[in-house]
Parts: structure tokens; C-alpha cells; sequence
């Protein structure tokens, strides 16, 4: 891991200097020629301890940041630090044993394997979390068929929140699901943790060991967060087959400083990632509708649209049709009803009883993806 982190830094820093000098960057063939000539070395002789595909695919990795980065879809690649998560790849000559994982160089690794899969073993990665814990991700090639898409539908339409974690709608009933409030509950005792942490001499045994307790915490907050996203987007992936949700803007509303901490304790954008492989693996769909769609402001009832409703306002009656509202539920009805309206536009037929899903094709970016593949050629 040490050399991992080491080549990453190493090479990443003669990237930046590079484009300096040349104005151009280093591509992944140039950057594996450098690696001979730093075994050769004296002063970088260790590397050849290290086994050399980890340092490859440690270039790999270090190729497809830039290219995320370029393509707009990640921050520029950034140093890696001692402190903290650590990890290394094996792409290769990896097996798995009765007493654990076998790698190269290192041998057996007692290992708990909880779950196995059958196919060919691809990669390993192994990661140090920053409590000490080493934990090994292996992707195994099992080569699964798409799923059959169902033909019997129910759309549930999601409104997410603070005060309420989601309201959900499937055309008949309306569930709403607390807000667990996982970091509020551990607020002070990590407020403890981190005053004794802050009073320890730096580079001292005991400052390592306040580190680790704060860790600690922090690893209970995210582990507690991902048990409630798992088991409640599973819980409406099991009931319904199409699942509609707001394309929200959380990078943007965590600017608000009332709210930021709230919100990145939340976890929506993972809530939604969790729905959107459950719902593929079972040939669903998720409909992500727009966010300025006015869901909370517009009569579910006889859509009649309010022209202004602040956040404080959680109960309103409609002055068309006087039907008295709950914001949040209103809004998950309006949403559950904006995405089969999108469905039925892009050519897929859907009820909230009954009906088929055919997609014929579409805007990619409205379904974050297709059970099928689309009868004619999309538009990106």
C-alpha cells in the first residue's frame, strides 16, 4: 500500500511538471517506462518489493482520474496522504482459498469471506480503513443476463427530505419513513473525541490512539447510514417496479450553511445510487425527474400551482378546489404522476396498477437506465 501511495504520488507529481515544461501530459504506457528506471535506482530501489502489476494498475487508476477529470466528471487528481484510508489493487494471479485470499508476493490472507460468486476472479483490492481494519473487494466476472422485464407494474413516487427522511406514494397509500438522524445521535461524543484528540502532541503514540477512537465513531456514523439506505431502498425495490425520484442538486445545497450539515448526513445521492442498482438488477426502472419540477407547490388534485410557498409552510389548502394538502405528500403524488407523464413521452407504457414497460428509446439522461435494449437507436 505504502508503494502504491508512493508511485501515485510520484508519477501524478511528474504529470503537473511535465505539462509545465511541455504542455502536454504523460500517458499510461510513458509513465510504466519510468518504473525500470526507478528500480534501478539506489534511492528507490524498495519499488521491486512491491509486486509490479499493483504498481500498474496504480498508473491505470491514476490515467482514468484524468480522464474523469477532463471528461468533467471528477475533481483534478489529488496527492495521496499517509494518514488516513489506504489501498492496493492486484488485477491478477489472485485466488481464492479455504482460509482466505491468496495474492502474489504476500501468500494466503486469513480472510472471513461472507459471500461467494461463481465466475472468474478479476481483481482484488485490498483497503486499510483509517480505524486499522483491512477489508478485500473482489470482482468476479459471473457473466448474468439481463433480467426479464416485468410486465405487471407499480410506480411509487419518492419525495425526499430533512424532517422526514421520504414520503413515498404508489397510487394508493402514502408511507413516510423517519429521518434517523445518525450523526446528530453521535454529535457529542464525537465533539468529546475530537477535543482530546485536538489536545495530544502531534506524532505521539496517544495522539495516534485519540486518532483511531475519533475514526471510530466516524466509521459507526457511515456504517449505521448504509445499513438504514440498504434496507429501505430494498424494502421499496421489493414492492414496486418503477421508481421516480427529483434529480436533486445536493452539491448546490449544501452551499446553504443552515442546512449543509443536515443534508450531507442524509444521504441522498447514495440512497438513490442503492435504488438504482436494485432496480436494474431486477429489469426496474428509475425515472429521475427535473429538478425545478414545482412538486410541492402544485394541487395534486386539480393541478392547479401556487405562485410562491416557503419552506416553513408544511400544511396548505388549494384555493381552486380547496383540497387541504400535506406538502410532502402532495409532492410525492405530483412526482409519481410527473414520471409516468415522462414514460408515457418517451414511448413506455406504464400504470399504476398495470401495464407493460417497453422502452423504444429516448433521452438517456431522464432513465438512469433501460431493462431493455432500446428497439431504435437513442439521442444522446
Amino acid at each position: 500500500m505504502g508503494s502504491a501511495r508512493w508511485w501515485w504520488n510520484y508519477a501524478l507529481n511528474l504529470c503537473n511538471e511535465t505539462y509545465k515544461e511541455t504542455g502536454k501530459g504523460l500517458s499510461r504506457v510513458a509513465l510504466n517506462k519510468v518504473l525500470p528506471k526507478l528500480k534501478k535506482e539506489e534511492e528507490t530501489a524498495w519499488l521491486k518489493e512491491c509486486y509490479s502489476q499493483v504498481l500498474q494498475s496504480t498508473t491505470l487508476n491514476l490515467t482514468k482520474a484524468f480522464k474523469n477529470f477532463f471528461d468533467k466528471r471528477a475533481k483534478y487528481p489529488r496527492f495521496k496522504s499517509y494518514h488516513g484510508k489506504q489501498s492496493c489493487q492486484y488485477p491478477q494471479n489472485c485466488e481464492v482459498v479455504d482460509k482466505g485470499v491468496k495474492v502474489p508476493q504476500v501468500g494466503v490472507i486469513k480472510a472471513s469471506i461472507h459471500r461467494l460468486f461463481e465466475g472468474q476472479l478479476k481483481t482484488v483490492t485490498i483497503t486499510k480503513t483509517p480505524t486499522g481494519k483491512y477489508y478485500a473487494s473482489l470482482l468476479f466476472d459471473t457473466e448474468q443476463e439481463t433480467p426479464e422485464v416485468v410486465q405487471r407494474v407499480k410506480v411509487t413516487g419518492i419525495d425526499l427530505g430533512l424532517k422526514d427522511f421520504c414520503i413515498t406514494y404508489n397510487g394508493e397509500k402514502t408511507s413516510k419513513y423517519a429521518n434517523p438522524r445518525h450523526l446528530k445521535k453521535h454529535e457529542k461524543n464525537l465533539a468529546r473525541k475530537q477535543a482530546k484528540l485536538a489536545r495530544k502532541k502531534k506524532g505521539s503514540f496517544s495522539r495516534e490512539k485519540a486518532r483511531k477512537l475519533v475514526a471510530r465513531v466516524h466509521e459507526r456514523i457511515s456504517n449505521a447510514r448504509q445499513d438504514f439506505l440498504h434496507k429501505l431502498s430494498r424494502k421499496i425495490v421489493d414492492d414496486n417496479q418503477v421508481v421516480v425520484v427529483e434529480n436533486l442538486n445536493v452539491k448546490g445545497m449544501v452551499r446553504n450553511h443552515n442546512l449543509a450539515k443536515a443534508i450531507s448526513d442524509v444521504g441522498w445521492g447514495m440512497f438513490v445510487n442503492f435504488l438504482a442498482y436494485k432496480l436494474e438488477q431486477k429489469g426496474g426502472l428509475l425515472v429521475e425527474i427535473d429538478r425545478f419540477f414545482p412538486s410541492s407547490k402544485t394541487c395534486s388534485n386539480c393541478l392547479y400551482q401556487m405562485s410562491e410557498m416557503s419552506l416553513d409552510i408544511r400544511e396548505w389548502t388549494c384555493p381552486s378546489c380547496g383540497t387541504h394538502h400535506d406538502r410532502d405528500e402532495n409532492a410525492a403524488k405530483n412526482i409519481r404522476a410527473e414520471g409516468i407523464r415522462q414514460l408515457s413521452v418517451l414511448g413506455t407504457r406504464t400504470a399504476a396498477e398495470g401495464g407493460e414497460v417497453r422502452p423504444k428509446g429516448g433521452r438517456k439522461s431522464i432513465l438512469r437506465h433501460s431493462p431493455v435494449s432500446s428497439e431504435a437507436p437513442t439521442s444522446a
